[in-house]
């Protein structure tokens, strides 16, 4: 198991080094988005959610929600407000939003082949900056819960395959957007959990969730191997119907 004194001088270094990236996520599929800049009705309230909604380019299941303000990070300025539902919540700080972005755009020399753009030979796209990212609290008690679950369950053949790699002995469970070679123990802002493993089995009680653990960094946002993923959004669904009291029965 980590020292605590090795994952804090690890996860200062790199938050040190994520001060200072200028980052910007995937490209959002999205016509509207030049509407939010321009101040078009469609994105101000007067739209339909599916105006107001924006799939990720590269991370179907990652959904921009935009919101007007007051916002949890602005009490003039439009943001968005991240999920991996589709579906528009009743409040912007319920427990399936993620976290917030400024809803602010900018024009930038992109580093991507032009192929990838999808914009003929243009050398510019609109983008958004990961360091204006604020994680919502409610969101990480659901992600916790789900994984705990969805270990003790063994929907996920990822970490059934790991425990049985690991015979004995404490598991990581990482974050996938930056995995480590196996065997070897990954950084710990992408760290989200570690548990007991026993004769090749998991002891669900024994997960302590880390609190080096970030939701984004500069790899990106939160991304879990697949029957994990699909149980988070799984509970997800059910937050946001009004059944907090019990996410994984």
């Amino acid at each position: 198991m980590l020292g605590h004194q090795f994952i804090r001088a690890r996860s200062l270094a790199r938050s040190n080094v994520f001060k200072h990236v200028q980052l910007r996520p995937s490209v959002v599929r999205s016509r509207h988005d030049e509407a939010a800049q321009r101040g078009s009705g469609n994105v101000n309230g007067n739209g339909s959610d599916k105006q107001r909604v924006f799939a990720d380019a590269t991370r179907p299941e990652l959904f921009y929600h935009l919101m007007d303000p007051p916002t949890p990070i602005s009490p003039t300025l439009q943001a968005y407000g991240l999920s991996f539902l589709s579906a528009s919540q009743a409040s912007a700080e319920a427990a399936a939003v993620i976290g917030w972005l400024p809803a602010r755009q900018y024009m930038t020399d992109s580093p991507e082949p032009e192929a990838e753009l999808g914009r003929g030979t243009r050398r510019e796209q609109r983008g958004f900056a990961w360091n204006g990212f604020r994680e919502n609290p409610a969101f990480r008690p659901v992600l916790h819960e789900t994984i705990y679950a969805g270990l003790r369950d063994g929907i996920d053949e990822v970490w059934v395959n790991g425990a049985k790699y690991v015979q004995n002995g404490w598991m990581h469970i990482h974050d996938q957007r930056n995995p480590p070679p196996v065997g070897r123990i990954g950084d710990p802002d992408d760290i989200i959990a570690t548990v007991l493993v026993e004769d090749g089995v998991v002891k669900p009680e024994t997960y302590q969730a880390m609190p080096s653990y970030r939701v984004v960094t500069a790899d990106g946002i939160t991304q879990l191997t697949p029957g994990l993923m699909q149980r988070l959004i799984q509970s997800l669904q059910r937050v946001s119907e009004g059944e907090a009291a019990e996410l994984n029965p």
